[in-house]
């Protein structure tokens, strides 16, 4: 497979000092203490960034993009790992570091309480540059995982509240404490977990370099999902520097089925490849799905995505709304052939443009 080239300018960076030093909000939904979390924001704050972590006090995985606050000020049972005692505050700092918080809520309830408690009480409000997720233990791909998985649901709010976005997943499912990190390994080769922090950093710090200083890091609207593969370094160095592959969200990708057993009457999920999950609406069809990048082999995928849902100007959509018709009125005729452009008005434009109804 050719190396894209996005892949080669990771590559090219590594993991050496950016040219300017950003702001970053961190989260994830396997738990402030996990090992993965851990590395990355070490290996963030060493490549020279200010970094901050507010991420679930317990495992919050498949949540997708719930924002479930707590009913308690206080965790009925200890964190993950042990790591804060029953009875501490539902939001708090780890005892160790005050920049990385636990909250008991899910991931994108842990990007709100960031953004509108945490920052401005604890911050001085201070300015995001960008938001990161995970990197997840188990891989996050194709569309159906895309709003899923709590790694993307943390980042996905983050992109709704105007700030670029990375979500990160990986192929290795071990869910350990960053306690337990090898410092070696029988390969030689660093821990999977510091490795997926490596990697994470590379695209950070590839996003940095190649974006003009004072220039946002992304468009409005947009997020990147990137997922790795199956590091090996506890055992052999077969995969330890998997080259990253420009990809789309779709192709090749499946969804869930029902699986019956009929000795227990219970049921499993199983993967089913749909023409619907896999057609190609927007974007550039050329690319290869992330699916069967990552799934192929010792590669890692990079997938840019936007929050606008909305079909695409196009026959498919005219002839559904044409259809329509009957009973669904346009409200003003003039919009059937036109496109409001809105990536550069204010919040304030936006307000009188839609202003929000309260019930």
């Amino acid at each position: 497979m050719k190396l894209s080239t996005l892949s080669a300018v990771f590559a090219a960076c590594g993991l050496v000092g950016t040219s300017s030093a950003i702001n970053i909000l961190m989260g994830n939904d396997d738990g402030f203490g996990s090992a993965q979390l851990r590395e990355f924001y070490r290996l963030l704050k060493a490549s020279g960034h200010q970094v901050l972590i507010v991420a679930p006090a317990d495992d919050e995985s498949g949540q997708g993009g719930r924002s479930s606050f707590t009913s308690s000020n206080k965790l009925e049972r200890p964190s993950e790992y042990d790591l804060i005692p029953a009875g501490a505050p539902s939001l708090g700092r780890d005892p160790n570091d005050p920049d990385i918080w636990y909250y008991n809520g899910t991931p994108a309830a842990c990007t709100f309480v960031a953004l509108d408690f945490v920052l401005p009480n604890y911050y001085g409000n201070r300015s995001i540059d960008l938001y990161v997720g995970g990197p997840n233990y188990g891989t996050n791909l194709g569309p159906f995982l895309y709003t899923l998985s709590g790694t993307m649901g943390g980042t996905y709010g983050a992109v709704g509240r105007n700030l670029p976005a990375i979500s990160y997943s990986g192929g290795n499912s071990e869910q350990r404490a960053y306690t337990w990190i090898n410092e070696t390994t029988k390969s030689g080769q660093p821990d999977p977990a510091t490795i997926h922090a490596q990697l994470a950093v590379s695209v950070v710090n590839a996003l940095v370099n190649g974006t003009a200083p004072g220039k946002r890091l992304m468009p409005l609207g947009y997020g990147l999902n990137v997922n790795f593969p199956f590091i090996t370094s506890l055992t052999n160095d077969s995969c330890v520097a998997p080259p990253l592959i420009q990809t789309r969200l779709n192709g090749g990708a499946f969804t869930d089925k029902a699986v019956y057993n009929a000795t227990t009457g219970l049921f499993k999920y199983g993967n089913k490849v749909t023409a619907a999950l896999n057609r190609c609406i927007n974007g550039n069809c050329a690319l290869p799905g992330e699916t069967p990048v990552v799934n192929g082999g010792c590669y890692g995928s990079v997938s840019v995505f936007s929050i606008d849902y909305d079909a695409p100007v196009g026959h498919d959509q005219a002839a559904l709304r044409a259809a329509m018709t009957s009973v669904v009125a346009f409200e003003n005729p003039d919009s059937k052939m036109r496109v409001r452009v809105r990536n550069e008005l204010t919040d304030e434009q936006l307000e009188a443009l839609y202003p929000v109804r309260h019930e």
